[in-house]
C-alpha cells in the first residue's frame, strides 16, 4: 500500500509539524485533537509554520496556500480515523492516554489502516495489543523543526509485519524525511537514546543549584562547538514535553524531585519554551544567538 492520507493524532508542537510535513510532501492529512481550543492552537502553530518553510525551504506563497490546503482539523473520531491509510499519533507521553486513545480508534479505523506513534520513549510493543492490529502497528519517531533535522525513525516490535515497515520507510522517503530502521525495540530509538540522558543531566545540574541553565548551555558551546546547548534544546522540544519524559524515566527517582518541581513551575507559570515564547530564554531572539552569549 502507498500512503496517500495520513490522519496526526495530536496538534501540539511536533504534530502540527509532522501534519505540515506531511501535507507539503503533497498528502492529504487531518490533523485531531479533542477540543476547539485545542484545534485553534494547532490552526495557530501551522500558520507559525508557514515563516520557517519560507525562509529554511524556499517554499512560496503557492507551495504554502497548498499545504495549506490539504490539510483538515477536527474533533470527531469518525471523520479522522474513518478512512484514512495511515494514523500518526502523537499525543501526550502519558500511558493512559495513549491506551485510551487506542481503544478509541480501533474501533473506528478501516482494517487497511495502519498506526504508529511518535512517542519519543516508549516501546511499540507495549501498546500493539490495545490497537486491534499489532501486525500494522510500530512507532514513527520525528525530530523537532523536522524540515531541518528530517529523521524518521522507524522501529516494529516482534510482531510487526515487514511489509509494514517497507510502507512505513517509503512514506518517510516520500515527505523528504531519511529513514533510520531501528532493528529492534529500544527506548528512545537512537536520537532520543543519546538526546534524553544529557537533557536529563543538564536538568539536574539547574535543578540542584549546581549551574544555571546559561552557564551550562555556555559550558556546552564552547567546549564541543554545537550552535546550541541542552536548556535550548529543551525550549525547542518543549518544556512539557521534557517533563513528561523526564517524570517517566526519572519520577521514583528521589535526585530529581528538586529539578521535576521546577520544571513543574515553570510550565504553570506559561513558561513552554519556543512555543510560548518565554522558557529558559526568551524568544524570538534568545540570549544564547547573541554575538557576545559566549564572551
Amino acid at each position: 500500500m502507498r500512503i496517500q492520507t495520513v490522519t496526526v493524532a495530536g496538534g501540539g508542537t511536533l504534530g502540527s509539524q509532522i501534519a505540515y510535513q506531511t501535507a507539503y510532501a503533497g498528502k492529504h492529512v487531518t490533523i485531531y485533537d479533542i477540543n476547539d481550543e485545542a484545534l485553534t492552537a494547532a490552526k495557530n502553530r501551522l500558520q507559525r509554520l508557514d515563516a520557517s518553510y519560507q525562509g529554511d525551504m524556499h517554499a512560496t506563497q503557492a507551495d504554502l496556500d497548498e499545504t495549506h490546503a490539504r490539510i483538515q482539523v477536527t474533533s470527531d473520531p469518525n471523520t479522522a480515523f474513518g478512512n484514512v491509510d495511515l494514523v500518526i499519533e502523537a499525543i501526550p507521553e502519558v500511558t493512559t492516554i495513549k491506551t485510551d486513545f487506542y481503544h478509541l480508534i480501533s474501533g473506528i479505523a478501516d482494517a487497511r489502516t495502519i498506526f504508529a506513534s511518535n512517542s519519543s520513549t516508549f516501546l511499540p510493543s507495549q501498546f500493539a495489543d490495545q490497537t486491534d492490529r499489532p501486525s500494522q502497528f510500530a512507532n514513527l519517531h520525528f525530530a523537532n523543526q523536522i524540515w531541518k533535522h528530517n529523521t524518521a525513525e522507524i522501529m516494529g516490535h516482534p510482531g510487526t509485519d515487514p511489509k509494514v515497515i517497507a510502507t512505513l520507510t517509503t512514506f518517510a522517503h516520500e515527505i523528504s524525511m531519511v529513514p533510520i530502521v531501528v532493528q529492534k525495540e529500544q527506548p528512545g530509538y537512537v536520537l532520543n537514546s543519546l538526546l534524553t540522558p544529557f537533557l536529563e543531566n543538564a536538568a539536574y545540574l539547574w535543578g540542584e543549584d549546581i549551574a544555571t541553565p546559561q552557564t551550562v548551555d555556555k559550558t556546552w558551546m564552547i567546549d564541543d562547538g554545537a550552535p546550541m546547548g541542552p536548556f535550548a534544546t529543551i525550549d525547542l522540544v518543549g518544556l512539557r514535553t521534557f517533563f513528561n519524559i523526564t517524570q517517566e524515566r526519572q519520577g521514583d527517582n528521589p535526585a530529581f524531585k528538586k529539578t521535576l518541581a521546577k520544571v513543574q513551575q515553570m510550565i504553570d507559570d506559561g513558561n513552554l519554551g519556543l512555543e510560548s515564547g518565554h522558557g529558559f530564554y526568551t524568544y524570538p531572539d534568545p540570549a544564547y544567538q547573541q554575538t557576545d552569549f559566549l564572551a
